[in-house]
């Protein structure tokens, strides 16, 4: 599942973007690199990297729902079939 992997990998790459960008300015604020807290970037990383991927990765979602809903459908067909098959046997 190529959209899954493309997806996920983009989701990670936009969460590490996040956090070495809040790191970055925590040092360049603060202006101390022995003490960076790791909790609070790492949670703000993952509230921007959320939002953005919202906007940034609308594409890549998409056809990563639309390989689902195609497999999602050919799965209810092969069901449907097999409980038709089951309720008229051929004798």
């Amino acid at each position: 599942m190529k959209e899954f992997v493309v997806y996920t990998l983009a989701r990670l790459g936009l969460f590490v973007v996040a956090w070495v960008l809040i790191v970055l300015g925590y040092v360049l604020v603060v202006g101390d690199t022995t003490a960076v807290p790791m909790l609070w970037p790492f949670l703000a990383a993952v509230v921007v990297s959320s939002i953005a991927s919202v906007y940034l990765l609308r594409r890549q979602r998409e056809q990563f729902a639309a390989v689902v809903e195609r497999r999602a459908s050919a799965a209810s067909r092969r069901f449907e079939a097999s409980l038709s098959k089951e309720d008229h046997p051929e004798d």
